[in-house]
């Protein structure tokens, strides 16, 4: 399609999230766009291209927009975001209010109105750019915490289509979301969407008490009616691409390279890795404090084990993030220099991103996986690690909390605040029989084969054009 008529195009479907599907990258040293590798991206791809869609979302930087552009078949639409507006709307009520409360206010939630002002005004921003993208009658699919505003703003706008959401993160219970500010805006915002959707099934619930409590609506199973509409309210846990993992995991470039790596970290240890976005609800600081506790009473040697943590950087300017990294490095600098040998190191700890096939070594390699957030809305790190295990080895140790949890009960479950159990988990995994492991990982890998991230789509997609 010529760049010109981009802008004035109309879709009948619409994504919108607050990234764009692709990022910017240097190819001979020019400034081009390449797909982005996350999970939604590869999740929503199909269907976006299939509809002849388009991409609502920001390009990560503050300041202009670049104009509409087509990439890989979907066209991608910029919204810009100010300087000011990424104070207030993203580093301020997306990471510093909702990011914390949603994720059981692990750390206290600030309230400020100046950053609200921001958050409504973008999210009206997304909301008109999505009334001018999308065709009569079209599809809106909304994604996240931080367009929670933009279903009723874009209905408003256009009652002729057809607009769902979905939270990717745990929706709090009533104790903790009531002391939002915005409450009623952020449950009538969201309530504007036909479907909503929940990774859990207690963050459906959760959603509708808070919105009959307070939107004045009226419930019925998983039916929410707002005047003379009904929401379907519904649970719909995200999932991966489990043919891309299993198919890279046995791939014999990946196989030596995880070789190589069991090799470079001792022969005869049994490896206990982590991996994780270096994140306060990820709970790394519990996790390696376990692992000294493990050393500590004796219950495994550094001759024996090994543990690889590894944490990709995130919001790095936020004040959080900068204390929770100083406090990880502190402890595996602490266990290091109290159990370490020369040539043989308890912890190694990588504070970056991998690339694709190298995370699914690091995953092959691994004996133990500990997947132990405070709180997730679902965790796609656990069911990764899964998908690579197509020799039905390993140990997944999950937290309680995480949304993965209901779905792979086959797990080592354990309560992430508590030292003293996570380092017994650990230990049991370490030490479980090879035939209950293989029993445990057989019946997981059973579970997220037959729910994928493509099937997690589908099932949301057919919900909304049902509904």
């Amino acid at each position: 399609m010529p760049k010109e008529n981009i802008a004035d195009h109309r879709w009948p479907m619409v994504i919108m999230a607050n990234s764009l599907p692709v990022r910017r990258a240097k190819t001979k040293g020019q400034a081009t766009w390449e797909m982005s590798p996350g999970g939604l991206v590869s999740a929503l791809k199909p269907f976006v291209e299939k509809a002849g869609g388009a991409w609502i979302g920001w390009t990560g930087t503050a300041g202009r927009a670049p104009d509409p552009f087509m990439h890989e078949s979907i066209a991608n639409i910029p919204v810009p975001i100010n300087a000011a507006e990424l104070k207030g709307f993203y580093q301020g009520v997306c990471n510093r209010t909702l990011w914390p409360l949603y994720h059981d206010a692990i750390r206290p939630a600030e309230y400020h109105r100046h950053w609200w002002i921001h958050y409504v005004e973008v999210n009206r921003r997304f909301a008109e750019a999505a009334a001018k993208a999308v065709a009569p009658g079209g599809l809106v699919w909304v994604h996240d915490y931080h367009l929670h505003l933009v279903p009723r703003m874009l209905r408003e706008l256009r009652g002729d289509i057809r607009i769902g959401f979905f939270l990717h993160i745990p929706f709090p219970p009533e104790e903790l979301f009531q002391r939002l500010p915005w409450r009623r805006q952020i449950l009538e915002g969201t309530l504007g969407a036909d479907v909503v959707g929940f990774q859990t099934k207690a963050g459906a619930q959760n959603f509708m008490r808070l919105a009959q409590h307070h939107s004045g609506t009226r419930g019925r199973g998983s039916r929410l009616q707002v005047g003379d509409r009904s929401v379907h309210v519904g649970v719909f846990p995200i999932s991966i691409d489990y043919e891309r993992y299993e198919s890279t995991a046995r791939h014999p470039a990946v196989i030596n390279h995880s070789d190589q790596l069991r090799k470079n970290l001792g022969l005869g240890r049994r490896i206990v890795l982590g991996v994780d976005r270096l994140d306060y609800t990820k709970g790394i600081d519990v996790r390696v404090k376990a692992f000294g506790e493990l050393l500590s009473k004796g219950m495994q040697t550094i001759h024996d084990t090994v543990l690889v943590q590894v944490a990709v950087p995130s919001r790095e300017r936020i004040e959080e993030y900068q204390e929770l990294r100083s406090s990880v490095e502190e402890l595996v600098g602490q266990i290091n220099g109290r159990f370490g040998e020369v040539g043989i190191a308890p912890v190694h700890y990588l504070r970056r991103n991998l690339p694709f096939e190298e995370l699914v070594a690091m995953y092959r390699a691994a004996d133990v996986m500990l997947v132990t957030p405070f709180c997730d809305g679902m965790n796609l790190v656990a069911k990764e690690y899964i998908a690579t295990r197509f020799d039905n080895t390993g140990v997944l140790i999950l937290s309680e909390f995480a949304g993965a949890a209901p779905e792979l009960r086959n797990s080592v479950l354990v309560n992430p605040h508590d030292v003293d159990g996570l380092a017994e988990a650990i230990h049991r995994g370490l030490t479980m029989s090879s035939k209950n492991a293989k029993r445990s990982m057989r019946a997981m890998r059973r579970v997220i084969r037959r729910n994928t991230v493509h099937d997690w789509a589908r099932s949301f997609m057919k919900a909304l054009r049902k509904d």
